[in-house]
């Protein structure tokens, strides 16, 4: 964990550290002209999930906080439910393997049998129907300041992250009001959501009162997760799917993309919108200032 140390790490309960050895490797090449350049690239390592005594999935991860995305993964596919007891989370390094365990007997052969390759950048697997469980889905009608979010872009931008590093990662912030309060990072987004649904359920957070931002596109996997973790509002920079788009209002869930600068969309969910600030006193984002991955 990075602990807060300047204005931008203030009141993260957990930032990313680009300093952790473990998550990049320095690496030597040579650019466009020949000269030689000096690189810190993402590490990426296997993660064998174990339910008990039966293999789930081989996760290809950065390796950070391996007991938060075993949780939040087996808690977004159904495999855990919100009140069963975990007994123990077993991480061994050296086999890169870690089992969950819980009071409960557990047997998910049928749902294995049916898997879903999703959109994310580091191909996520999804077991069973992809829909299982959203028809009971109703998120609150959380409202959102439109300040809040103007803030949060802000303030997420320019925090020392792995992406402004190293690039070739995807991160997710858990939020409350203007504030950023769990930032995970990941080669694949669907990752970085799961170690947030991870620590929420290690920790009994609430969700009711959550904004969720992702780096990523806002694709029908990452509404599923957001709406079965029960958080009512979904951020990101990026842009929207038509089932994204459509999942999202099924369950209401405020959908807002394409957020830079100045400007936002919202496609689900406008009416919870609380205009209370005018975008033309928001520093708008020029060209040179969007984020960008080991800049030179």
């Amino acid at each position: 964990m990075q602990l807060a140390q300047d204005t931008d790490l203030d009141g993260y309960l957990i930032a990313p550290d680009p300093a952790a050895t473990r998550l990049t490797r320095p690496v030597q090449g040579h650019d466009q002209t020949g000269a030689p350049v000096d690189l810190s690239v993402v590490e990426e390592r296997p993660l064998t999930i174990f339910l008990n005594a039966q293999e789930i999935v081989t996760a290809m991860t950065i390796g950070d906080y391996p007991d938060y995305l075993a949780l939040g993964f087996l808690r977004n596919q159904g495999m855990l439910t919100a009140d069963d007891e975990i007994t123990g989370v077993d991480y061994d390094e050296e086999l890169d393997t870690i089992v969950v365990r819980t009071a409960r007997t557990t047997n998910h052969e049928d749902k294995l049998k049916k898997k879903t390759r999703t959109s994310g950048c580091a191909v996520g697997t999804v077991f069973g129907d992809m829909m299982e469980g959203l028809d009971d889905v109703r998120l609150p009608p959380t409202p959102v300041r439109t300040s809040w979010l103007y803030a949060l872009a802000a303030r997420i931008n320019r925090t020392p992250s792995l992406y402004l590093q190293a690039g070739a990662i995807h991160g997710t912030v858990l939020c409350q009001g203007d504030q950023p309060l769990v930032y995970m990072e990941d080669v694949g987004r669907h990752n970085a959501v799961d170690k947030i649904a991870g620590w929420m359920m290690a920790n009994d957070v609430t969700a009711d009162d959550k904004i969720l931002y992702t780096t990523g596109r806002l694709t029908s996997e990452m509404v599923i997760k957001t709406a079965m973790m029960g958080i009512p509002v979904l951020a990101s920079r990026s842009g929207f799917t038509a089932w994204g788009v459509e999942i999202a209002q099924q369950v209401g869930l405020t959908l807002i993309g394409r957020m830079r600068g100045q400007r936002f969309v919202c496609l689900s969910g406008e009416t919870r919108l609380i205009r209370d600030i005018d975008p033309s006193t928001v520093p708008d984002e020029g060209r040179k200032s969007g984020r960008k991955g080991a800049r030179t």
